[in-house]
């Protein structure tokens, strides 16, 4: 499924708020302009079924006419034009519905001519305003959906310029993998080559890297085919040109990706609308986690500061969503060369692989800094994180870059989604899983089997955990 795909849920819905919202508002002025006053309450009832009418047609305008069709692209000729097929539509359906059931003659052909202007007018003002925001967010550093380009050298300037002029505005081509390339390239039109045939999945793997898009000629189809698998297998959304692509029974989905007809493959098929109230939940659980963090604050910065000298947060580069990096932070738990010391410790490490540090009774961890990891009080400072998107109340647990560096495929998939505060692997073996398979196999369960449910479920049991200290190292 298209990561672009929860944008389009975000500005589908905005534009049913402020059309919805419009018909009200304009109705409510254009009446007023009328008579000289507001709707009088013995009328509302009369009234309302008008609005109610338009509201209705409105709706089903939006889900039956792609009006909206290239929304944030699309100029301010082409929006007032849209605007205006829309509200002759509304108007006639509305009127010859009134006429049909013999209504007509109980409202004010002027209120409904004020209606039409007004309601063009604001709506039209509205859209521009709202795809000015939606606009300078896409923009955004945060909503840049980073795309991998695997091409040959013959096409690739050709393929490249392409993508660039039809690529949805938050999409960005951020680095290129050429199979036929010979190591001597460095850059295309400004983006870097990484890899070519012999080191792609080495390179790939350590890159930010939302979907890849495959173009060549060349290669046999069990090729192919392998590259798809590896891609998939690390959570990447993998679109095949379509032109010279062998059809699969595989496929997930056949579609459009910058006017080049694809298929599209993905292990992840989550529902964006959920995904968007996930992020709903995200926000609300950020603010009130930001709230408590900051009555805690003062307290826990005292007693850090009368252990040990060092600063009260402790920040470190985590690996995000598909290999983004970013800011994690925590209260300080630690004594300030904890980092220097984890090399002497690494003998110690009770996790069977490299891939994840943990070890009982650390010494590197003060004695608050114990009490506060015991009651999960050194995470409040992540609510930070999780207000701004780079994490979510429930995911998997974000990796070192350290860690990162060390993972095959297979591992990175756990980067599909979001990483969380707590998830699966926390509240159900944080202190008695050794093998980091297992946490893996705790990820990929939550991944595979996501749902709202599944994530509320998630964070009773976590509040659950916190209070009984189970687990807390």
């Amino acid at each position: 499924m298209s990561s672009n795909k929860k944008y389009k849920v975000l500005e589908m819905y905005g534009l049913f708020f402020i059309d919805l919202a419009m018909i009200l508002l304009s109705y409510t002025i254009a009446y007023a302009i009328r008579y000289h006053q507001l709707i009088h309450y013995q009328q509302v009832s009369l009234h309302t079924i008008v609005c109610l009418m338009l509201m209705l047609v409105c709706v089903a305008y939006r889900l039956l006419i792609n009006g909206d069709r290239n929304f944030v692209g699309r100029d301010w000729v082409v929006e007032f034009i849209a605007v205006f097929k829309y509200e002759v539509a509304i108007l006639v359906v509305v009127i010859f519905a009134l006429y049909f059931v013999q209504q007509a003659g109980e409202y004010s052909r002027l209120v409904f001519g004020y209606f039409a202007i007004i309601n063009t007018l604001l709506t039209f003002v509205l859209h521009q305003c709202f795809k000015t925001i939606m606009k300078k967010y896409l923009k955004s550093e945060h909503a840049k959906i980073p795309v991998l380009l695997v091409a040959e050298v013959k096409n690739v300037e050709k393929i490249l310029d392409n993508l660039k002029q039809k690529m949805p505005i938050n999409y960005a081509v951020t680095a290129i993998v050429l199979l036929d390339g010979d190591g001597r390239a460095t850059e295309v039109d400004g983006i870097e080559v990484i890899a070519n045939r012999s080191n792609m999945l080495a390179k790939v793997k350590q890159i930010a890297l939302d979907e890849v898009f495959i173009s060549v000629e060349n290669e046999d189809a069990a090729s192919v085919r392998q590259m798809i698998r590896d891609f998939e297998m690390m959570g990447v959304i993998c679109h095949y040109d379509l032109a010279i692509a062998e059809w699969s029974a595989n496929a997930k989905q056949v579609g459009d990706f910058a006017n080049y007809t694809v298929v599209t493959y993905s292990l992840n098929r989550h529902d964006d609308k959920r995904l968007i109230i996930k992020r709903m939940m995200d926000i609300a659980g950020g603010l009130v986690g930001l709230l408590v963090t900051a009555v805690l604050t003062p307290v826990v910065a005292l007693a850090i500061k009368l252990e040990s000298p060092g600063p009260v947060f402790f920040s470190q580069i985590r690996i995000g969503k598909n290999g983004r990096r970013f800011k994690i932070y925590k209260f300080r738990s630690m004594y300030q060369d904890a980092e220097a010391r984890k090399k002497e410790l690494e003998a110690q490490n009770e996790m069977s692989s490299g891939l994840m540090f943990k070890m009982e009774n650390d010494p590197r961890i003060t004695k608050v800094g114990a009490f506060i990891r015991k009651t999960s009080i050194d995470e409040l400072p992540q609510f930070y994180n999780i207000l701004v998107g780079d994490m979510s109340l429930v995911g998997t647990r974000p990796p070192t870059a350290n860690e990162f560096e060390q993972y095959d495929p297979y591992f990175r998939r756990r980067l599909c989604m979001t990483p969380g505060l707590t998830g699966l692997w926390q509240v159900n073996g944080r202190g008695s899983v050794f093998d980091f398979e297992d946490v893996i196999k705790y990820d990929l369960e939550y991944i595979d089997n996501w749902s709202l449910g599944l994530d509320i479920k998630i964070l009773l049991k976590t509040v659950l955990v916190v209070l009984t200290a189970k687990g807390a190292k």
